[in-house]
C-alpha cells in the first residue's frame, strides 16, 4: 500500500520507518505495506521519510536524524490539517536507520511531541546498536576497523566508535546510551521496545551488535539447538527468553572421501560466490575507495550547509543531549581519570580470557599459573565475565560497548528476537524483504511477527 493511497483524514497512529545506509524508502516497501494492510482499520498511517536517502546517509547520524525529525514534524502538521485525530506514534528503523530512529526519538521527546502523541512501539531490524567495529584482535580486524571508519565519512566514524561527538570526548553511540540522555528517556516512554537481530550470515551487522549481546551463541550452528516461537510459517523468529541451547550431542557427520580430502559440500556451494568475488574485487576496491573519497567530500559540503542553517532552522534540534547539565562534565572527567582496559591482543579469537576453574587438588605450579592469569585480567574484564551467565564466552568488546549494553538493558529494556534465516548467504537484506526475491522469503516471518505484536 503506497503512502499516497492511505487516508490522511483517518490517521490516528503515525508509524515512522527509517531506512539504512545508502538506502531509500523503496527498501522499506514490504515492511510498510505489511503493517499498513494489516492495521489500516485501526487508523495506522505508515510514513517513510526520504530526506536522508542514498548518499545523504554519509552525513552522520545526528544530521540525518535532524532532517528526518523536521520531516516527521511537517507530516504531523500535514495530517492534522487534513482532519486526522492523531493520538499515537511509533518509530522503527532498519540497519543504520535504527540508530537514526533512536536519535529522532530523543529530539521528538525533547520537543514535546510525546506530550500530544503517545509513544507506542519502537523497533529496529538488524541495527548496529554497539557500532560495527569487529570485536577481534589481529591485523585483519584492525585493518577493517580502520578502513571502515575512513571510507563512510561521518557516519562511518560514528558506527566504528572513533568519533569525538561535539568535543565531548565520547562517541555519539555512547552518549545515545547514557541514562541521562534525551535518547534513553525518550525510548523508555514507548510501550513496547523490540529488536530483530540476524543470528547468521549478516556480514553488515553481526548478531552481537544488533542484539546488544556480550556473546554470540551462533558462531557454530552445528553445536546449538534453536528454539523458534510457535505459529510461524517459517521457524525464523526465536524465543527471546530461550533462543538457543548447546546441543547435547553434537552430530559428527561422516564425510565422504572427496569432502574429507578435497572439498566440503559447504565450500562447494560457496565457490560461485568466491569466484565472482575474486573477479570483481580487484576492480571494485579501487572504485569503492574513489567513490568513498568523493562521497566524503560531498558529505562535508552538505554538512556545512546544514550547520549554517541553510536547510532548516536548527534551533529546535541543537538542544542539550543530556538532561543533567553536570552529567557531561562528570562523565568526561571520569574518562580521563579511569584506567582503560587493555584487551588481550594475543587471543586471536576475539574473546575475553576465561580464568581456569578452581580445584582443591591443584599443584603449586597450577596455583601460581592461575594467580598470574587472574592478575593479568583487569577488573572490568572479570566483571564482564561475571555478568555473562551463558555457556558461551564473552566477546572482546570495549568498555564503552559493555556500558551501552548495561544501560540499554536496564533503562530501556528491549525485547530481543534472534532471527534464524538460513536460506540466503547474506541475511541483512532478507530480514526486511528489502527486495521481492524468493530467497528472501524467510523475512516474511519477521514482518509477520512484528505486525502481530504491534501495539495499537
Amino acid at each position: 500500500m503506497a503512502e499516497s493511497t492511505q487516508d490522511a483524514a483517518k490517521a490516528q497512529h503515525l508509524v515512522v520507518i527509517c531506512h539504512g545506509l545508502w538506502g531509500n524508502p523503496v527498501h522499506l516497501k514490504h515492511l510498510r505495506d505489511t503493517l499498513a494492510t494489516h492495521h489500516e482499520e485501526a487508523g495506522v498511517y505508515v510514513f517513510t521519510p526520504k530526506a536522508n536517502s542514498d548518499s545523504f546517509t554519509y552525513d552522520g547520524i545526528e544530521v540525518g536524524a535532524e532532517r528526518i525529525t523536521n520531516e516527521v514534524e511537517q507530516k504531523i502538521d500535514e495530517l492534522r490539517k487534513a482532519g486526522s485525530k492523531l493520538s499515537k506514534i511509533s518509530v522503527a528503523g532498519y540497519s543504520l536507520g535504527g540508530l537514526v530512529a533512536r536519535y529522532v526519538v530523543g529530539l521528538l521527546y525533547k520537543n514535546g511531541v510525546f506530550d500530544t502523541l503517545r509513544p507506542m512501539n519502537f523497533t529496529t531490524f538488524a541495527t548496529p546498536h554497539l557500532g560495527v567495529r569487529t570485536p577481534r584482535a589481529g591485523y585483519r580486524a584492525q585493518t577493517w576497523n580502520f578502513l571502515g571508519s575512513k571510507t563512510l565519512s561521518t557516519s562511518g566514524q560514528q558506527m566504528f566508535l572513533v568519533d569525538n561527538f561535539r568535543g565531548t570526548g565520547r562517541s555519539l553511540l555512547s552518549i545515545m546510551a547514557d541514562p541521562s540522555s534525551i535518547f534513553v528517556r525518550g525510548l523508555s516512554m514507548f510501550k513496547r521496545k523490540s529488536v530483530y537481530a540476524n543470528a547468521l550470515n549478516d556480514r553488515s551487522v553481526p548478531y552481537y551488535t544488533s542484539s546488544m549481546s556480550r556473546c554470540d551463541p551462533f558462531v557454530d550452528p552445528d553445536a546449538i539447538e534453536v528454539h523458534p516461537l510457535p505459529d510461524q510459517e517459517e521457524p525464523v523468529v526465536l524465543d527471546p527468553e530461550n533462543p538457543v541451547t548447546p546441543r547435547k550431542h553434537k552430530e559428527e557427520k561422516q564425510l565422504a572421501f572427496h569432502e574429507r580430502y578435497i572439498i566440503s559440500s559447504r565450500t562447494r556451494q560457496s565457490l560461485p560466490f568466491y569466484a565472482v568475488l575474486c573477479t570483481v574485487l580487484p576492480l571494485a576496491v579501487p572504485l569503492f575507495l574513489i567513490n568513498a573519497g568523493y562521497q566524503t567530500y560531498k558529505s562535508a559540503q552538505r554538512v556545512r550547509l546544514h550547520e549554517a542553517g541553510s536547510v532548516m532552522d536548527l534551533k529546535r534540534y541543537r538542544i542539550p543531549l543530556l538532561e543533567e547539565a553536570q552529567a557531561m562534565q562528570d562523565r568526561v572527567m571520569e574518562r580521563f581519570a579511569a584506567e582503560r582496559t587493555h584487551l588481550n591482543e594475543e587471543s586471536g579469537k576475539g574473546y575475553l580470557p576465561t580464568p581456569p576453574p578452581e580445584s582443591s587438588s591443584s599443584s603449586v605450579s597450577d596455583v601460581e599459573e592461575s594467580s598470574k592469569l587472574m592478575r593479568s585480567i583487569s577488573a572490568t574484564q572479570k566483571s564482564e565475565q561475571a555478568k555473562n551467565t551463558s555457556p558461551w564466552p564473552t566477546l572482546a568488546l570495549t568498555d564503552d560497548q559493555f556500558e551501552m549494553i548495561d544501560n540499554l538493558d536496564k533503562y530501556v529494556g528491549f525485547i530481543k528476537y534472534p532471527c534464524h534465516i538460513t536460506k540466503v548467504q547474506h541475511t541483512h537484506a532478507a530480514i526486511v524483504m528489502r527486495m521481492a526475491k524468493e530467497s528472501f522469503n524467510e523475512g516474511r516471518a519477521v514482518s509477520a511477527h512484528w505486525v502481530k505484536c504491534f501495539e495499537l
